[in-house]
């Protein structure tokens, strides 16, 4: 997640509107495509973009599943959202009749950061790939796996349960289907998926049913998301290994599912671990599995 200003914060995270005609995109009209300011997710094409003369910039269109919708609470406007982050983007209007799809994304400017096709050729040369893993609390996890060589980001929060329960005291309760999860970014020609799954099993007890330690419900569970055929695989035959060497004396309940949506967490939680270490649940918990995994993958640690 990108760290916001002040003012980002009370557009994209407290759904606040900024002055029309006062945007960085409202006229804006080079080739390339328009991301979320918050987490990067890509929303709108350039060729979607037209001039509303609304002073907010338009468009007629979005990228497929990028942008979900929500009636305001007075019914009478449509707001829409990232639907990675969940970060506010502006409302959607319909029977405007201002261009041939017949509807109008009036978005804010703050809430995008804009991609060029140059910048997007490069990244298209470059190959990343998505890991998603649940091993208990997610602090833990996070701090571990963003120390890798090769892993160009680690986002903590919720997977396998439904929209309206993706938040941290609903999952808490342990009465949602969510797991606890970081969302991983990878660059497969640095680091491969075989030895994330080697630093996952090795950070955490996979034998033990909903509960890490001390924490103990659904959400702590161990599960991989997996985001195709090969992860999936990959995380059986990487099971069936564990399991014939006989590491654990309790069989591995690892749940292997298929990965759907990624909610991303509450922003306070990013980064918890290297933000708040002195807290006593990070110096008793995190802090000693963090420095012994660590010692274990020193040559793949970040330098």
């Amino acid at each position: 997640m990108n760290k916001l200003t002040e003012f980002e914060k009370y557009v994209i995270e407290q759904k606040g509107t900024e002055r029309p005609f006062s945007g960085e995109y409202v006229d804006h009209n080079a080739q390339g495509i328009y991301c979320c300011k918050k987490c990067e997710a890509p929303l709108y094409k350039s060729e979607h973009k037209f001039n509303a003369h609304c002073g907010w910039p338009a468009f007629d269109d979005e990228i497929a599943g990028a942008v979900d919708r929500t009636m305001d609470a007075d019914g009478r406007r449509v707001e829409i959202t990232c639907h990675q982050c969940g970060g506010h983007l502006g409302h959607v209007f319909e029977g405007e009749r201002l261009t041939d799809k017949n509807i109008r994304h009036c978005v804010n400017s703050v809430s995008m950061v804009f991609k060029p096709v140059n910048e997007l050729i490069q990244v298209a040369t470059s190959t990343t790939e998505k890991a998603t893993f649940g091993a208990g609390c997610f602090w833990c996890v996070e701090a571990i796996f963003a120390q890798l060589n090769g892993v160009l980001s680690v986002q903590s929060g919720y997977c396998g349960g439904d929209a309206r329960d993706a938040n941290y005291d609903a999952v808490c309760s342990g009465k949602t289907a969510h797991a606890e999860v970081v969302h991983i970014t990878f660059d497969p020609n640095i680091i491969s998926y075989e030895t994330l799954l080697t630093v996952l099993f090795e950070s955490h007890d996979p034998t033990t049913l909903n509960q890490q330690g001390n924490d103990k419900g659904p959400q702590y569970r161990s599960v991989i998301f997996a985001h195709n055929s090969q992860q999936v695989d990959a995380a059986n035959a990487f099971i069936e290994y564990l399991t014939a060497q006989q590491i654990w004396p309790n069989p591995i309940v690892t749940q292997i599912s298929a990965f759907d949506t990624f909610y991303a967490a509450e922003s306070y939680h990013d980064d918890y671990f290297a933000k708040h270490g002195e807290q006593p649940y990070c110096q008793l918990v995190v802090k000693p599995k963090f420095n012994k995994v660590m010692a274990k993958f020193a040559e793949i640690r970040k330098r």
